[in-house]
């Protein structure tokens, strides 16, 4: 290692490496729900998003004309038609592959092949899409289901975030969820650092009977189990008559986050020079003044970077969520519980859902990068010259 004017040590490529490898960890899911909020089911289904700018094999199913386009020639009732155009779910110009005619064998026949099945059903289906079924018997209302190999070229839309944020009403609206779940972590984030910022700095800097034993309970809040604490927690909320509510939200994810806050800024500012502070209070600096106008500055990256800590956590919280907030009318959903839902009624539309998590990963995504300075500075003071 060497400690030369303007080379970097061997320990500053191993972080900078290090953050660089976390970001990308980060980013290639993250892109991944973008693109994916951008597709059809089909598409999803068919190939990954990192296919997504290429063609897709995927097998979709029609039906041929039914009873009323038939006609009858020589006792044999004849349908033509093509299946790519006037079918209800026609998926219009495509190259097709392969086809069958049951759902076992999707690919039996080639295209341009004959299919015979059933008492003297018959289908040819052509690469243009054109087709000829023949059958001994009427056919039925409906038509026959023929299920088509084709390749499909990529499709993008803006209809999985209008059914996300707009069209959803009561407990099925992403909108509403989404601003509460801001209602539920902003005050959720704020109280905590502001409470914490005034008892770190008095465990740090004041000397007062009992800190040493206020330390160590601290710490030892830091390993109580979150689980351990939701039910007592919640009776005590109904015996104070907040119950399940935005308040009692707050107070539960200050009362859980407090504990680490303190921990963390109690070290950071225990580490701050103390000829600082010993030269204000010659010059007859208060308390308050000292912390607002000395520790408050020196700390904030250590501030911005549990604010981000805290963020990301209430933000994406299911379980303090459902245990004090959730109703029946469903007028305080959090976005994680709306996800949750989706994932109940709507298992098979996968573009719904990857819609939904990366409208619920962005905001949190945009603060990391806002304040990903101050963070960094935050974890890497000290460690790295």
């Amino acid at each position: 290692m060497s400690d030369t004017v303007g080379t970097k040590s061997a320990l500053s490529w191993a972080v900078h490496l290090s953050v660089a490898a976390l970001v990308l960890l980060w980013l290639f899911p993250t892109v991944g729900l973008l693109i994916s909020s951008f597709r059809t089911a089909d598409q999803i289904s068919a190939s990954g998003w990192w296919a997504s700018l290429s063609t897709s094999e995927q097998v979709i199913q029609v039906r041929t004309g039914g009873r009323d386009a038939a006609r009858q020639e020589d006792g044999v009732f004849v349908v033509e038609g093509n299946i790519l155009t006037d079918a209800e779910d026609a998926p219009g110009a495509v190259e097709l592959v392969s086809y069958g005619v049951s759902s076992r064998a999707v690919s039996a026949y080639e295209i341009g092949e004959t299919a015979e099945f059933g008492d003297g059903e018959t289908l040819i289906l052509n690469a243009d899409g054109t087709y000829l079924y023949t059958s001994v018997e009427e056919p039925g209302r409906r038509g026959q289901r023929v299920f088509v190999t084709a390749l499909l070229p990529p499709d993008f839309t803006t209809q999985n975030y209008q059914t996300v944020l707009f069209s959803g009403t009561g407990q099925d609206n992403m909108a509403k969820a989404f601003f509460n779940t801001l209602t539920v972590v902003i005050p959720a984030t704020i109280i905590p650092i502001l409470i914490a910022a005034f008892a770190a700095y008095a465990l740090a800097w004041m000397e007062f009977p009992g800190r040493a034993l206020l330390i160590a309970a601290v710490v030892g809040l830091l390993v109580v189990p979150l689980q351990l604490a939701l039910i007592p927690l919640l009776q005590l909320h109904n015996a104070v008559g907040i119950g399940k509510g935005y308040l009692g939200v707050w107070l539960a994810h200050t009362g859980f986050g407090l504990p680490l806050a303190i921990y963390l800024l109690r070290n950071y500012m225990v580490g701050l020079p103390r000829d600082i502070i010993e030269n204000a209070r010659v010059d007859g600096a208060t308390d308050f003044q000292i912390f607002v106008r000395i520790i408050l500055p020196l700390s904030f990256p250590a501030l911005a970077s549990f604010a981000i800590f805290q963020f990301l956590w209430t933000w994406n919280d299911l379980l303090v969520a459902l245990v004090f907030l959730i109703d029946a009318t469903g007028e305080t959903t959090v976005m994680t519980r709306q996800i949750v839902e989706l994932l109940g009624t709507r298992g098979g539309n996968w573009e719904i859902l990857a819609t939904a998590a990366f409208v619920s990963i962005s905001v949190p995504l945009a603060v990391f990068f806002a304040m990903q300075r101050y963070l960094v500075r935050g974890l890497l003071a000290g460690s790295v010259k």
